[in-house]
């Protein structure tokens, strides 16, 4: 394998599997612009539609991480989970970073710890979305050569902030839809 590809297909991975891909490949900057935190002088409280909004993404979110890290632990780009709780483009990116490190002979072990909350909702928007921001800290959480368990070189974790998109569809689930990681912003 040539090294411009190994050191390729290792970043990918680290951007997009340490974090249950929260992330993808096509940026090769590796940042884009959190969304801004809901101002703590809003005074107004939300209505119980957007607290159940709320609910629902927070819900699909964690579904999502857990799917995800499922699937990161057999490399297995297919797993019936997956659907439940993502929607393209991120099921797509998901699938073919799950797919690289099948290729490769990767898989995932270890603890990701999330701790995420609601920054914005918008239930008028059509489609109707909710904005979700989270702590991820994947600093126990390894890509490993699943024949001998060896750490593959450059895939260590780190605790940042992730940003994700639930969007909730016509027959009524919420489901991820977009997700970046952000190495770059420590949390």
């Amino acid at each position: 394998m040539r090294t411009g590809h190994s050191r390729r297909w290792t970043t990918c991975l680290v951007i997009a599997a340490v974090a249950g891909s929260v992330a993808g490949c096509g940026d090769s900057s590796g940042t884009t612009a959190a969304p801004a935190p809901r101002p703590a002088s809003d005074a107004r409280q939300p209505t119980e539609a957007e607290r159940a909004a709320e609910r629902a993404a927070l819900a699909a979110y964690a579904g999502y991480l857990e799917a995800s890290r499922e699937a990161s632990r057999t490399s297995d780009p297919r797993h019936p989970k997956l659907t439940r709780f993502l929607a393209d483009p991120l099921l797509t990116r998901v699938r073919v970073t799950i797919r690289e490190a099948r290729r490769h002979g990767a898989v995932r072990t270890g603890t990701l710890r999330s701790d995420p909350s609601v920054t914005a909702v918008s239930l008028d928007g059509s489609p109707p979305t909710v904005e979700i921001q989270d702590c991820l800290d994947a600093t126990g959480y390894r890509l490993v050569y699943a024949k001998d368990k060896r750490v593959v070189p450059g895939s260590g974790g780190t605790r940042h902030l992730a940003t994700a998109t639930a969007t909730r569809y016509p027959d009524g689930r919420w489901l991820i839809s977009s997700g970046a990681a952000h190495e770059d912003q420590p949390c």
